[in-house]
């Protein structure tokens, strides 16, 4: 089983992810494993870098996983730290990490899912900064199993949709089980890709793990919400806080010579953070490439963000360790990981130490 790659293999015919192969296509310099091109040199204001050798970051270009960094570019706050930053999108974590790890890149934004695995199977990382702290799923239920489901609990013996058995929102999945005392021996999982809305809003499974705006519209639908694990009070109450998500990882043999670079990118990325929270959401929307939000709902996308994005985005990005560790035990329970992962090697909060 593999997890899923930050936010692949989950996409739903709803998802806000939908418009991102045109971003791709027109954005991408790079080709082969890296797929990616991101360009990092000094300007007036760093001018002891003007020297230095391009920078790439690649990341997963999933709509809400790149909104910091896409306000962070936006509000200049790369520019501030001497950095000038050009982001382009790949179509999954799992990209962006292969790029990090085969030297196409020097940074990788992902989902914590896909740095344990990658840290799992040998790759040396380190994860340095935390730029989303909730994953980008909900437990929804069906307009006809509403009224028979009213728990966690009350899932034995019914059918939920996952993506795929071994993907992130299937590791969540049991992690909520294991957490609400549900035996998840009990419980069918149906593995339907990414026609997870369709088939919950016909009641052909009872339950499935969704993302937005598929949430929203399943509850326009009569359908209702287990756990919502976008929301902070429900992460809180039902996974007993954070659950690291989107983040930045580095090659560890690099850390030391490159750590006031590094240190300029996360303080780059704090500021966006904070922005992120914080400017009217607006102005989020117009940061945001053309590409990616056009063709959709600009309302829902709105909506959505004015809901979510002080739950979704952290107020710093130092790492939460209780949050990898949420994680971490969730791919033990799902018996992903082989054995436990060495969170002391993997986390470096020496960067993110602003």
């Amino acid at each position: 089983m593999t997890s899923m790659k930050c936010c692949e293999k989950t996409k739903a015919d709803t998802d806000l992810g939908s418009a991102l192969d045109p971003v791709l296509d027109r954005r991408t310099a790079m080709k082969g494993l890296a797929g990616v091109a991101v360009g990092l040199a000094a300007t007036a204001s760093g001018a002891a870098y003007a020297q230095s050798k391009k920078l790439r970051l690649a990341f997963c270009g999933q709509l809400l996983c790149v909104v910091p960094y896409e306000v962070t570019r936006d509000r200049g706050h790369f520019r501030e730290e001497g950095l000038d930053l050009e982001l382009v999108y790949t179509r999954g974590g799992s990209q962006a990490m292969q790029a990090l790890i085969g030297g196409a890149v020097d940074y990788a934004g992902t989902a914590f899912d896909v740095a344990l695995e990658a840290f799992a199977n040998g790759a040396n990382i380190r994860r340095i900064a935390s730029t989303g702290r909730l994953p980008l799923f909900a437990l929804a239920v069906g307009p006809k199993a509403k009224d028979s489901i009213k728990s966690l609990k009350d899932l034995e013996g019914k059918t939920v949709g996952i993506s795929g058995l071994g993907n992130a929102d299937h590791i969540l999945a049991l992690y909520l089980l294991e957490q609400a005392h549900a035996d998840p021996k009990k419980v069918r999982f149906a593995t339907l890709g990414t026609n997870i809305f369709d088939v919950l809003r016909l009641g052909q499974v009872d339950a499935a793990m969704v993302q937005e705006p598929a949430l929203t519209l399943i509850v326009q639908a009569g359908g209702g919400v287990l756990v919502n694990a976008m929301d902070i009070n429900d992460a809180n109450r039902m996974l007993g806080g954070p659950y690291e998500f989107m983040g930045v990882a580095v090659r560890a043999d690099e850390l030391e010579k490159r750590k006031d670079e590094m240190q300029r990118l996360v303080r780059a990325l704090s500021k966006g953070l904070h922005d992120t929270r914080t400017i009217p959401v607006m102005e989020i929307v117009a940061a945001l490439p053309k590409e990616l939000v056009a063709g959709g709902d600009r309302p829902q996308l709105i909506a959505i963000l004015e809901k979510y994005r002080t739950s979704l985005y952290p107020d710093t990005v130092k790492i939460d360790r209780a949050a990898a560790e949420r994680v971490a035990e969730a791919h033990r329970i799902a018996g992903v990981a082989k054995k436990p992962a060495d969170l002391n090697t993997l986390l470096d909060t020496s960067v993110a130490n602003l």
